[in-house]
């Protein structure tokens, strides 16, 4: 067998491979041996048609069909022998079969660029640290006693800290009734921040039986057309009661907080230090994003198309699953496909980044870091540590191991620069 590897790029390689008839004569005997399970003729029970026969009259058929099978077999081989690294479905380009002389073959496929890495350390990458105020802790309470309030009747409407039934007619541009668009018994919480403004602005001092208007518009994208509709309600007052809150007993504040709590101040702190990881995960998160995004930016390149279009295949394909999974109604295609295109172009090339990083600094995955991983896990899970390895390699864990090692060398590597988050917003804007 004859192999030349030729590189056409920086990320293309094509094999060309020669072989003779010899080298392939057990793959074309299979051949026969699996096509004589099909054919019957006058005289033979299926299956049984002597292998000569067969030769005789259907030997170009089945030899030339069984030779692009015995092509790809081969490729693979040569694959594994050769450490070669496809990244995209290989392609066979060219195939020449020669009964009794010679099979050769050549097929293309698309590998990791080699690429001169740059501005990868040293870097200075902005990292926001948001500050806990005592108004969010405040707010997260509030939520987390709303199954214990009470709602007491009331004449006025004389603050956010009400709620009211309504019934709503939408009008239109000239405040005239909209058939059809009526709704009765609508339950609005005057005290949500989510609800429109207008509402608990236009509501107060109001009392059953009075009507007030509001307005808000819609503004959202179908495929990349955006659409503005304005709507105009009238609503009139049905209900309206007085919000309650409880007095923040022990018990209260146990059931709240899950028993990490027992006083007011307990619970207080319980809920601030709730936020402070919450705020501490997102800072991470965000100057993670912000330092690969400056990576990948100092090294642009063009990444393999084919790359590129497995990837955003995936995307793609992962959303289709998630909404066959929820019964989705309003799933389109075509909308998630443009979405997910610049998506897939940076993640290629982010991937691309990683393996050159893994080689030039020498990073990689070493079985005592599956070890380590599945021995916390077990302690965790009572999974035993052999199937948790077994797990790991079956799912190719080791590859986001490798891409978190990565990351941590980075970040090792890297200034942070803490920002406050709303000084840089208003510089931003």
């Amino acid at each position: 067998m004859e192999v030349k590897i030729n590189n056409i790029s920086n990320s293309l390689q094509e094999v060309e491979v020669v072989l003779g008839y010899d080298e392939i004569t057990d793959e074309i005997n299979e051949a026969y041996i699996s096509e004589r399970e099909k054919i019957s003729m006058p005289g033979f029970r299926k299956g049984k048609v002597p292998i000569n026969m067969l030769k005789k009259l259907y030997r170009d058929a089945i030899e030339y069909q069984a030779s692009e099978k015995i092509a790809t077999k081969k490729f693979w081989d040569i694959v594994d022998q050769n450490d070669l690294k496809p990244i995209n479905t290989p392609q066979l380009t060219d195939i020449n079969f020669e009964i009794d002389s010679k099979l050769s073959f050549k097929v293309r496929f698309e590998i990791i660029p080699k690429l001169q890495l740059k501005d990868y350390k040293d870097l200075t990458i902005e990292k926001p640290v948001f500050k806990t105020k005592e108004d969010e802790v405040d707010k997260e309470i509030d939520f987390l006693v709303k199954p214990y309030l009470k709602y007491e009747s009331a004449e006025v409407v004389e603050s956010s800290s009400f709620r009211i039934t309504v019934t709503l007619q939408r009008l239109d541009e000239n405040s005239i009734p909209i058939i059809g668009s009526r709704s009765e018994n609508m339950l609005i919480d005057l005290s949500d921040e989510r609800i429109n403004p207008q509402i608990a602005l236009n509501a107060k001092d109001k009392k059953v039986g009075d009507k007030f208007n509001f307005e808000f518009v819609d503004e959202h994208y179908h495929g990349t057309e955006k659409h503005r509709e304005e709507f105009k309600y009238e609503a009139e007052i049905t209900k309206i009661e007085k919000i309650i809150y409880p007095e923040l007993t022990e018990e209260i504040i146990k059931k709240i907080s899950g028993n990490k709590a027992t006083t007011t101040e307990e619970l207080r702190n319980y809920v601030r230090n709730n936020i402070e990881d919450y705020y501490q995960k997102q800072s991470e998160e965000i100057f993670t994003n912000n330092l690969l995004a400056a990576v990948v930016k100092n090294n642009d390149f063009e990444p393999p198309q084919g790359y590129v279009d497995a990837i955003h295949k995936r995307f793609v394909e992962l959303e289709k699953q998630n909404a066959k999974r929820y019964n989705s109604k309003s799933f389109d295609e075509k909308v998630v496909s443009e979405y997910y295109k610049p998506r897939a172009i940076w993640n290629a090339k982010w991937q691309i980044i990683l393996e050159n990083l893994c080689e030039i600094e020498n990073i990689k995955v070493e079985e005592s870091d599956l070890q380590e991983l599945a021995q916390k896990e077990s302690e965790s899970t009572g999974i035993s540590v052999e199937k948790l390895l077994k797990f790991y390699k079956d799912s190719n864990r080791q590859n986001s191991l490798l891409e978190d090692k990565v990351i941590k060398f980075l970040k090792d590597n890297t200034k942070i620069k803490e920002v406050d988050p709303k000084a840089k917003n208003n510089e931003l804007n």
